[in-house]
């Protein structure tokens, strides 16, 4: 429902040229509510208007496009690429505009709280993702340095200093602009504050030289994840020379830890780490997918003194003793996002998992278990663990070997779950020819009955309704869940991907002519 106050508003934000020219009779305080119905609009000379001339101390987008009294929806999972270059060029024309009536008194803009979603329902269908925002911001920093420079500008421009809090993405592509622009922070009006940093696609020394113009003592999330060679050894080194005092959030890329060639000096590098990872008391969220951590996750996790909410360690290759660490590890009783994926669960960790599930039942909202080998025979006793998790929100579970009966038995189950909302499940086994073996490999992945697979969906969807759950979404991503960063620059990662296929080739080529 709109207030009738928003009404008025999108009113007047609907001829762009008409509020221009009101603009500076509006009252300070409704200019969060213009900007809001701007933005609904996508009314982007507006929101470059609002901005220029932006009287309030601080810019929150959480807060300004949140949900609000006038107007409920919330708004800040449209990235449309309309609406914030016009936020971002407004930003940039606040610090030159001299003829606004109000005194500038922004200190503090925070543009972290923007979703980057798959579905957009922006008019314009184009969206400005992380990565981009990232690359605007810098380059306008760069531009405004530039114009200061060569213009003679109002001695009070100098004295305007604004703390732009962003989520950073940095890939080979804008790594060069953006590290200008951070060098040159000191001397800018707008002062880029990395509050969480994503790196793909980098190599590590220039990984290692960005990281540390960040600020890291106020970074809270990051994330390490495509195509940057970190492993255990340069781990060590980056947390012995740089102190992450406030993060919350780490994320590392695939075989940062291969506990297959361990030597005594790995385990005293582990030991280290470990040691190192207690000191950030904020610590909170912990992803270390695709490394092989056999035997060894007490030992990383054990020296933590907060325990973790969030732990991805999907294929890992834990064994017992890993599993049963966990399940009667502190952390249990906090987890509320829990990535187990790659295990076979029902074969190996039966009982301990169902330990994990009882002690994380009254806080888990999130449960992946993607290539598991859960089976048909298996459904009952899942169904057992899972009925204690009645604040799940997310259950996931492609990959697994299930049939369709099966899937209709668990979906009847899956309906009782109150708070649940979100279903990936796999394509049936009876889709799939006879005698296809799991793990599916890519190349046999869409080779199902695809008629038949959709008949099984309309059945699962119909349980659903019976139950009066159209509340819950199931889907079935075949290559995995939607990841906005890997969306933005697939077409770099790709080329990345080929480059280094291609020296792989040209290093095999050259070993076997010498062999000869």
């Amino acid at each position: 429902m709109k207030s009738l106050q928003f009404m008025s508003a999108e009113a007047f934000v609907s001829n762009a040229e008409f509020a221009r020219k009101s603009l500076s009779s509006v009252a300070p305080n409704l200019f969060p509510l213009l900007f809001k119905a701007g933005y609904l609009l996508e009314q982007g000379q507006v929101i470059h208007d609002l901005v220029e001339n932006w009287p309030l101390a601080d810019f929150n987008m959480g807060k300004l496009l949140g949900s609000t009294m006038d107007y409920q929806e919330d708004l800040t999972h449209r990235t449309c690429s309309v609406c914030l270059e016009s936020c971002l060029i407004g930003l940039r024309d606040y610090v030159l505009h001299h003829s606004t009536p109000y005194v500038k008194r922004l200190k503090v803009v925070d543009l972290t709280a923007i979703k980057d979603v798959e579905v957009q329902f922006c008019q314009c269908k184009k969206t400005m993702g992380r990565w981009a925002r990232t690359q605007l911001l810098s380059k306008l920093c760069l531009e405004l340095l530039v114009y200061l420079q060569q213009t003679q500008c109002n001695m009070d421009t100098f004295e305007i200093s604004i703390d732009v809090l962003i989520d950073l993405f940095v890939t080979e592509r804008n790594y060069e602009l953006v590290v200008q622009a951070l060098l040159k922070k000191s001397c800018c009006p707008l002062k880029i504050c990395c509050v969480a940093f994503r790196s793909d696609n980098l190599a590590l020394q220039k990984f290692f030289y960005i990281i540390n113009l960040t600020d890291p003592s106020l970074l809270r999330k990051l994330e390490v994840v495509h195509n940057v060679h970190l492993e255990m050894e340069h781990l060590e080194i980056l947390f012995n020379s740089v102190h992450f005092p406030m993060l919350m959030s780490l994320t590392l890329p695939a075989r940062t830890f291969n506990v297959q060639t361990f030597t005594a000096t790995d385990e005293r590098m582990l030991t280290n780490i470990g040691e190192k990872m207690a000191e950030m008391t904020q610590l909170t969220e912990l992803s270390v997918s695709f490394s092989i951590l056999t035997g060894r996750l007490q030992k990383l996790l054990s020296p933590l003194k907060t325990p973790l909410k969030i732990l991805d360690v999907s294929n890992c290759s834990l064994n017992h003793a890993d599993m049963t660490y966990l399940a009667n590890s502190f952390h249990a009783n906090h987890l509320e996002t829990l990535d187990l994926s790659g295990h076979n669960i029902p074969d190996f960790y039966s009982s301990i998992f169902f330990k994990l599930l009882s002690h994380s039942s009254s806080v888990l909202r999130s449960l992946t278990l993607e290539d598991c080998n859960i089976q048909d025979i298996h459904v009952n006793m899942l169904i057992l663990g899972l009925s204690s998790c009645q604040k799940l929100q997310e259950f996931k579970f492609l990959g697994n070997p299930l049939t369709s009966q099966a899937l209709k038995h668990l979906f009847t189950f899956l309906c009782e779950l109150p708070m649940l909302k979100n279903v990936e499940f796999p394509v049936p086994r009876d889709c799939y020819p006879i005698g296809i073996t799991y793990p599916i490999d890519d190349a046999s992945l869409c080779r199902f009955d695809h008629q038949k697979y959709e008949d099984v969906v309309k059945e699962l969807n119909l349980i659903l309704l019976k139950a009066n759950r159209e509340d819950v979404k199931a889907s079935t991503p075949l290559f995995g869940s939607y990841d906005a960063a890997v969306q933005e620059t697939n077409n770099e990662l790709g080329a990345y991907l080929i480059k280094s296929f291609k020296e792989t080739l040209e290093k095999l080529t050259t070993s076997l002519n010498k062999s000869s």
